[in-house]
């Protein structure tokens, strides 16, 4: 969670106290990662190439995929009866 601080070396120059709520830990992690690398960015724009080499501007566009009709969820059909 801390790389976009650490690549910019400024590590020990902000006090963070963050809350993230929703989705799991790795999830969480990413966005937190993805909010400190904006608000540095905010903060001072220079910052931007070291930032996005580390591609740590970018959002995890990955979404859960709709539940379709006919199925028992997104992909699983339901099991299937031969008699």
């Amino acid at each position: 969670m801390l790389q976009p601080l650490m690549v910019t070396e400024r590590l020990n120059m902000y006090d963070l106290d963050i809350t993230a709520s929703g989705g799991g830990p790795s999830g969480q992690a990413g966005a937190i990662r993805l909010a400190i690398a904006r608000a540095l960015l905010h903060l001072d724009p220079e910052l931007y190439p070291p930032l996005k080499l580390g591609n740590y501007l970018t959002r995890d566009a990955r979404e859960v995929e709709r539940k379709k009709p006919g199925r028992r969820k997104a992909r699983r059909a339901f099991q299937w009866v031969k008699r």
